[in-house]
Formats: C-alpha cells, sequence, structure tokens
C-alpha cells in the first residue's frame, strides 16, 4: 500500500501553500511554482517537490485547456514544443548538479527576469525565431531543473504591448506543454515515484479550488494592477532564488 508517511499537519500546511500558489496561478497566469515548490521543499526533497509541483502544473494545466490554447499566441506553441524537447535535460540536470550550483543557475535566472520585466515594453516589437528559440530552450531546462518555466516566458509576452488575456493564455500553454513534458520525462526516467503522484493528487484539489478563485479575480482587477502583481510575483521569485543560494545547506 502507497502511504506519504506525513503528519497531518505537514499535509495541511502543503495543502494551503498549494491553494495560495494556485490562487496566484489563477490571477496571473503563472507562479504556482515559483510558490509551491520551495514551500513542500520543506516538507519533502526538493527534487520530488518539483515532480510534484509539474504533476499539479499538468492536472491543473489540462482544466480549460482548449479555450486558452485558442486564446493565445501562436507563439506559445513553438516555445512550448521546444520547451517539452529540452526539459528531460534539465531534469536529468538537477538530479545531477551539486544543491550550491543549483542554486546560482536559479537565482541568476530568476533575478534576470525581474530586471527584465523592469524594462520598458518595446512598442511594435516581434520576437524573431532567436529571441523565441532561446526562450523555449530556457523554459524547458527551467522547467526540469527548477519546476520554474516562467523565468524566460513571462517577460517575453510582458515586456510587449498586448493584451493581458493574450499575455496570460499565451503563458498557461506553455506551462500546460511543459508540464506534461516534465510529468512524461519524470516517470519514463524512474524520477517519480507512486507516492509522488499521489502527493500531487491529493494537492489537486486545494489546487482546482484556488485556481478558480484566482481566474474569477483576473477579471476584476486593471492591466497596471495586473503588470504589477505580475512583477511582484517576479521579484519575489528573485529573492526566493537568493534567500536558497545564501542559506547554508
Amino acid at each position: 500500500m502507497i502511504t506519504l508517511d506525513l503528519p497531518i499537519l505537514s499535509l495541511g500546511l502543503c495543502a494551503l501553500a498549494a491553494f495560495v500558489a494556485a490562487f496566484v496561478r489563477g490571477l496571473a497566469g503563472f507562479g504556482m511554482a515559483i510558490l509551491l515548490v520551495p514551500l513542500i521543499g520543506l516538507v519533502i526533497p526538493p527534487g520530488e517537490a518539483v515532480v510534484v509541483s509539474n504533476m499539479l502544473g499538468l492536472l491543473i494545466g489540462l482544466v480549460g485547456a482548449r479555450k486558452v490554447w485558442a486564446a493565445g499566441e501562436k507563439s506559445a506553441g513553438a516555445i512550448g514544443g521546444l520547451a517539452m524537447l529540452l526539459t528531460p535535460a534539465g531534469l536529468l540536470a538537477l538530479f545531477a548538479t551539486p544543491p550550491e550550483v543549483a542554486r546560482v543557475l536559479i537565482a541568476v535566472v530568476a533575478i534576470g527576469a525581474f530586471v527584465m520585466v523592469l524594462l520598458p515594453a518595446r512598442p511594435g516589437h516581434a520576437p524573431g525565431k532567436v529571441e523565441t528559440g532561446l526562450t523555449g530552450a530556457a523554459a524547458g531546462l527551467l522547467t526540469g531543473f527548477a519546476g520554474m518555466p516562467g523565468p524566460p516566458v513571462v517577460p517575453y509576452y510582458l515586456r510587449r504591448p498586448i493584451p493581458r488575456e493574450v499575455a496570460r493564455a499565451s503563458m498557461l500553454t506553455v506551462f500546460l506543454l511543459t508540464s506534461i513534458a516534465s510529468t512524461a520525462a519524470a516517470l519514463a526516467l524512474k524520477l517519480a515515484s507512486w507516492r509522488d503522484v499521489l502527493f500531487a493528487l491529493l494537492l489537486f484539489v486545494p489546487v482546482l479550488v484556488g485556481n478558480h478563485l484566482g481566474s474569477l479575480a483576473f477579471g476584476k482587477v486593471s492591466d497596471a494592477a495586473w503588470r504589477g502583481f505580475v512583477g511582484f510575483l517576479l521579484a519575489m521569485s528573485g529573492l526566493m532564488a537568493v534567500a536558497r543560494l545564501i542559506t547554508p545547506s
């Protein structure tokens, strides 16, 4: 019989973290893994936390997937497709890289994404194949390595003056594709266990509720407030990455 073998209090805190992280996802279009991985990583090993987070990303990504796909840019398919190819490499790197090196890489990417979002938008800018390709590659590697495809994807869409509905849908499309790839790779490479599957299924209920409430809130905030909240999330991502970098193992 498969059991989680975790205290009830720990499970309750993980469920609360899942609810809050999913609410943020529903509102911002990303951010669930940024918040969830470090928090549940206090209860289970970091590698398992990434795997569980990616499984949850797949489950919640399937909810309303057709509507999201139709509302996003075609670039989301290209970025997500390339990211899917490179996600297994990132996952292998996660389990092979010393923690101190991983912390440095994650911190650099997270802070870099925040800085890029702060830069002025480029009116009329249409990303070329190189920029799109690099975004997809980075998203795939970070999905497997840290469970966080957002840092390269968010600036790609938010630095352009496109409707927030299009930006949000495009990001959610990419994240669904990376979640499919990461979950499949983890199972195929035997880096995931049935315990991880059970944990993800238990946390899916608070994720489903939190995401629904966040989606309802999305339609009630202004564009400026939404973009400011997204920037705040990236700043939080950078700070959390730096904190893990300077905190002794």
